[in-house]
């Protein structure tokens, strides 16, 4: 049997490391509500903060101007697909943190 290796994206990895920082739960716990391995979230917070490896590329928060409205139109299609994705994270991580809060059978 054959494992894939998954891909998460770098606004997944901010976020993550963004939770670790925020919320007072320890590395484990996060990494297990998360799905990932605990090494691979400490990675994370090493390259996020500075202390090795090649540094993340920061968040695209805000898109240029647009100027006409065929650009207009192609921008809010893809930003209503990029919505739709990300709502399905967050859907994922939802009930992957329902699932691991749940007591033990």
């Amino acid at each position: 049997m054959t494992t894939t290796r998954r891909i998460f994206t770098d606004e997944f990895k901010q976020e993550a490391v963004a939770l670790l920082a925020s919320s007072g739960r320890s590395l484990a716990q996060i990494a297990r509500e998360l799905g990932v391995q605990p090494s691979v979230l400490r990675k994370w917070q090493r390259r996020l903060t500075g202390s090795g490896g090649p540094p993340m590329p920061p968040i695209q928060r805000a898109a240029a101007p647009l100027t006409t409205g065929a650009d207009q139109a192609s921008e809010i299609a893809r930003l209503k697909r990029e919505l739709a994705r990300v709502q399905m994270e967050r859907d994922i991580l939802k009930k992957t943190v329902a699932i691991f809060s749940e007591a033990p059978r």
